[in-house]
């Protein structure tokens, strides 16, 4: 019962998150599910989770009050792909304490992260982590990550996004693909936690928690569903005719299928055809029908 997006771009960080936990008839709760970590002019590193929520703030716990002193966390780690590594334990740690616990009753160890941002002067990164503690980083040819409810919201990252794309593009996109998630899944629910990361700023400069008021969201609401009717509407229908402007529901090689004798009426008389027989051009050839009776 989520949905975090996070892009990476050539201009900056874009972070995404819903806030519901729980959607039943009579029961409708909220956790934020975006942690900041920030070092104004040393670090921002911005943490997004997905999953079981006990699992997921267990981790959490984890990164914020490690047992081990000497141990590396996200404040001290010296670039992004060691505090990745640590996230990545982190998970690893709680499924050691909890997962056979889990398992007695039947509850899988469901847990994602997305894990971003920049540390002095190393470049900006951005990775997701899974729940074996294993991760991957964005790329050229995917410039972001999703986790959770991620189908609804993806079809138009995959048609507007690159990786230089302005960064209040991005913002704007990632905005209409969480509008498109709460417009067909009921388990995300607003607020939203939306935080804009400029490239070697070092600190966190755009902040927005975004609800049901919030004008501009409500505006990206409206707007892009009468857009999409609008084009939609500008697309022509489909012209149901051949090369000899016959309507097709009059063409006499329409592939019916084969009445049986049993059923009260008489048996068709026409020959069966086969697809190729009756499109004479088609790849594909359907196995002849046998006849009842």
């Amino acid at each position: 019962m989520t949905y975090c997006v996070a892009m990476a771009v050539e201009q900056g960080l874009v972070f995404l998150s819903d806030t519901r936990t729980n959607a039943g008839v009579d029961h409708i709760s909220t956790s934020r599910k975006m942690a900041v970590f920030e070092t104004p002019g040393e670090r921002v590193l911005v943490l997004l989770v997905a999953g079981n929520l006990a699992i997921t703030q267990a981790t959490l716990q984890v990164l914020t009050e490690p047992q081990d002193a000497a141990r590396p966390t996200i404040w001290n780690a010296p670039t992004l792909v060691e505090a990745a590594r640590v996230v990545g334990e982190a998970v690893r740690e709680v499924h050691r304490r909890d997962a056979e616990a889990l398992e007695r009753f039947n509850v899988d160890f469901n847990c994602s992260f997305i894990l971003g941002g920049q540390i002095g002067n190393h470049p900006m990164r951005l990775f997701q982590v899974y729940a074996a503690g294993n991760f991957i980083e964005t790329s050229s040819v995917n410039p972001y990550f999703q986790i959770g409810e991620s189908k609804y919201g993806k079809p138009i990252i995959d048609r507007v996004l690159t990786p230089r794309t302005p960064l209040d593009e991005a913002a704007k996109c990632a905005l209409i693909s969480m509008d498109s998630t709460l417009r067909s899944n009921l388990s995300v629910g607003l607020p939203l936690d939306l935080l804009v990361y400029e490239r070697d700023s070092l600190r966190v400069t755009r902040y927005a928690s975004l609800d049901s008021s919030n004008a501009y969201f409500q505006m990206i609401h409206s707007t892009w569903g009468e857009r999409l009717r609008q084009v939609f509407g500008e697309i022509p229908d489909p012209l149901w005719t051949d090369e000899g402007n016959v309507p097709r529901h009059e063409r006499a090689d329409l592939p019916c299928a084969p009445r049986a004798a049993h059923d009260g009426q008489a048996p068709d008389p026409r020959p069966a055809q086969t697809l190729a027989q009756a499109q004479p051009n088609a790849a594909a050839i359907v196995p002849r029908m046998p006849r009842d009776g």
